[in-house]
C-alpha cells in the first residue's frame, strides 16, 4: 500500500484518499488504459481497508468517467474519445456529408518561455520552457481551422526530435506513445471574437470578421494540466450542437 499518499492529508475521508492514490497509479502507469484494475477483493487487501471504503473510491472515479464497470468482466480504466468534440461546435463535414476527423498538419515547432496565459492554464512559473506547437486542419482539404498548442517541455522533450510529418491526426494517442503522457480529461470554452492581423493572415479571412474560438485544457489522471490548447475557425462555420439525454 501507498501509505504516504493515504496519509498525505487525513483530513479527507479515507474513500477519496483512496481514489487520489489509485488516480497516481493511473497516472504513472502502473496500471494502464482499456485494463482491469485489480478486484475488489485484491484492493481491500492492497489498502486494508473495508470493502465498502473500496466501493465508494471506485464509485467515485465510475461517476468522474475515469472507470467504467463491465458486467462479469470487471472495472476497466477508461480512455477517453475526443475525436468528436470538435463537432459540437463546427459543422464541417467530409465530402460524403458525414463527420470524419480533419487532417493535421503541424506548420511550426518551437520552445519559448511561458506567457502569463499559458503558465497559468499549465499550472507553471511565467518564464518557463513551454513547447509551441501551431497545427492546421483540414477537411476536404479546405483549411477548417488553426490551433495554437502548449506544453510543459520538460513532460513532452521527447516531440522536439520527432519529425513534423510524422505527428498524426489525433496527438493524445501520440503523446502517450512517445512522452507516456496520458490525458483523462479536459475542459473546453467556447467564445466568439474578431480576427487580428495574424489571425485574418493564418486563416484566411479578413481582419476583424468573426471567429469561433474553443479555450481547452487537458488534464491527465491526476488532474494535473497538459497541454493548452486554442482552436480557431471563422465563424460562418459555426454552430452549436450537443446531445441532451
Amino acid at each position: 500500500m501507498n501509505t504516504s499518499t493515504l496519509e498525505r492529508d487525513n483530513r479527507l475521508p479515507l474513500y477519496q484518499r483512496i481514489r487520489d492514490d489509485m488516480l497516481e497509479r493511473i497516472a504513472n502507469r502502473q496500471w494502464l488504459p482499456d485494463h482491469a484494475i485489480p478486484t475488489e477483493a485484491e484492493l481491500t487487501q492492497l489498502y486494508g481497508v473495508a470493502i465498502g471504503t473500496i466501493r465508494k473510491a471506485v464509485d467515485t472515479l465510475v461517476n468522474d468517467g475515469l472507470l467504467l464497470r463491465v458486467q462479469g468482466r470487471g472495472t476497466f480504466i477508461q480512455r477517453p474519445n475526443f475525436g468528436s468534440s470538435l463537432f459540437r461546435f463546427f459543422r464541417q463535414r467530409g465530402a460524403s456529408g458525414s463527420y470524419e476527423v480533419p487532417q493535421s498538419h503541424i506548420m511550426a515547432r518551437g520552445v519559448e518561455p511561458a506567457s502569463s496565459k499559458v503558465a497559468i492554464a499549465l499550472q507553471l512559473p511565467e518564464g518557463q520552457q513551454v513547447i509551441h506547437l501551431e497545427r492546421q486542419r483540414l477537411l476536404s482539404g479546405r483549411l477548417a481551422f488553426i490551433e495554437d498548442i502548449w506544453l510543459d517541455a520538460s513532460r513532452f522533450a521527447e516531440l522536439m526530435d520527432i519529425e513534423l510529418s510524422a505527428f498524426g491526426n489525433l496527438l493524445y494517442p501520440f503523446y502517450e506513445e512517445r512522452c507516456q503522457q496520458l490525458v483523462a480529461s479536459a475542459r473546453e470554452t467556447l467564445t466568439i471574437a474578431s480576427a487580428n492581423d495574424d489571425i485574418a493572415k493564418r486563416l484566411d479571412i479578413a481582419k476583424g470578421a468573426p471567429i469561433a474560438i474553443i479555450e481547452r485544457l487537458a488534464m491527465d489522471y491526476g488532474r494535473q494540466p497538459l497541454e493548452y490548447r486554442l482552436s480557431r475557425s471563422a465563424a460562418d462555420n459555426f454552430c452549436y450542437q450537443i446531445e441532451i439525454s
